[in-house]
């Protein structure tokens, strides 16, 4: 696998709870290796007309290139946001153990 086929992806949502389900939700359907809850953010953001401001929960999935369409359809499906937030950016360097794992783990379907 290349670096270009790897994928970090990153989502966020409204609580810890909300977010520990999404994360185990893609891990339990191997489509990442790994799932990192972040921490409380706060978003600045316009919505429906308005600046909304929140505290929001990342989670930053480490995941390849053959399973973003099947995490994107997951997150879309399992999330409860109307848009939520979904940015993929491909690794451009890594160490070649840990995308070697992350390759294994993360399986398309």
């Amino acid at each position: 696998m290349t670096l270009a086929e790897c994928l970090t992806v990153l989502t966020t949502t409204d609580s810890a709870d909300k977010a520990d389900e999404l994360a185990r939700g893609v891990i339990e359907a191997r489509l990442a290796a790994c799932a990192q809850i972040s921490a409380p953010v706060t978003s600045v953001y316009r919505w429906q007309s308005a600046i909304e401001t929140t505290e929001e929960w990342q989670i930053l999935f480490k995941t390849t290139a053959a399973c973003y369409e099947a995490l994107e359809a997951h997150l879309k499906a399992a999330h409860d946001y109307d848009t939520p937030e979904i940015i993929a950016t491909p690794v451009v360097r890594g160490s070649a153990e840990y995308l070697a794992w992350l390759t294994k783990e993360a399986v398309a379907p």
